[in-house]
């Protein structure tokens, strides 16, 4: 899919955070940033160029963006290739949490393809994360066939990878603070609908689902950062 130019991208997309949502990421266009090399496919967003924010970030080869601060923080999990800044280098697989107040220069030479939160942290989470998510362990989940490799944990908000072996079920649960999913490899599910790969999904404060995976899946997930109002 080409990109298209984005002049003004829209101030708010997604930006009612009391309502689901569910988006195909894979039908979304490609759309220029401020950086030459650098596209964007447009999640959620809430504000102008300096947005809380999701989206998928791509770099060609040798793109680079001028260094930059965040005020409010930036999640970023590396889906394909090999990011850069100058702190490190970041392969695929990589989690990387940059806290409030944290200024880089991102890179990189091979290209690359990002699923990147911005502004979404509280001021006071002072913790940089890196983590190879690949030779990170699996840990036993809350029922059987589920594994997860916890992330990020700071004052109630959490950021993990759970992979759901084909035919797990997990049980009806809320969501206090609600919940956030990219599903990275197959296919996710629940009483509401079924959800594959490149899927980005939303639940709200206090909703509630009963997950299952009947052919497995890899998602990440992230709770506990939305408000309680919309």
């Amino acid at each position: 899919m080409s990109a298209v130019l984005d002049p003004a991208a829209p101030a708010l997309l997604r930006a009612d955070f009391s309502r689901a949502e569910v988006v195909d990421t894979t039908a979304l266009p490609w759309v220029d940033s401020p950086a030459v090399g650098v596209q964007r496919k447009l999640i959620e967003r809430d504000g102008g160029e300096a947005a809380r924010a999701t989206s998928l970030v791509r770099y060609a080869p040798g793109a680079r963006f001028a260094a930059h601060l965040h005020p409010l923080g930036e999640e970023i999990l590396v889906l394909q290739g090999t990011f850069a800044d100058e702190h490190g280098v970041y392969p695929v697989g990589t989690y990387l949490k940059n806290p409030p107040g944290s200024r880089h220069a991102p890179f990189t030479e091979q290209g690359c393809t990002l699923l990147v939160k911005l502004r979404h942290m509280q001021p006071d989470d002072g913790e940089r994360v890196v983590i190879d998510t690949h030779r990170a362990p699996w840990l036993p989940g809350l029922v059987q066939g589920l594994s997860v490799k916890p992330l990020s944990d700071f004052a109630g908000e959490h950021a993990a990878l759970v992979r759901w072996a084909p035919g797990t079920v997990f049980t009806a649960h809320r969501h206090w603070g609600g919940e956030e999913i990219y599903v990275i490899e197959g296919v996710f599910e629940d009483e509401h609908g079924r959800y594959p790969a490149g899927t980005w999904m939303r639940s709200p404060h206090l909703s509630q689902h009963a997950p299952f995976s009947r052919s497995g899946c890899t998602i990440f997930v992230k709770v506990g950062h939305l408000p309680e109002q919309g």
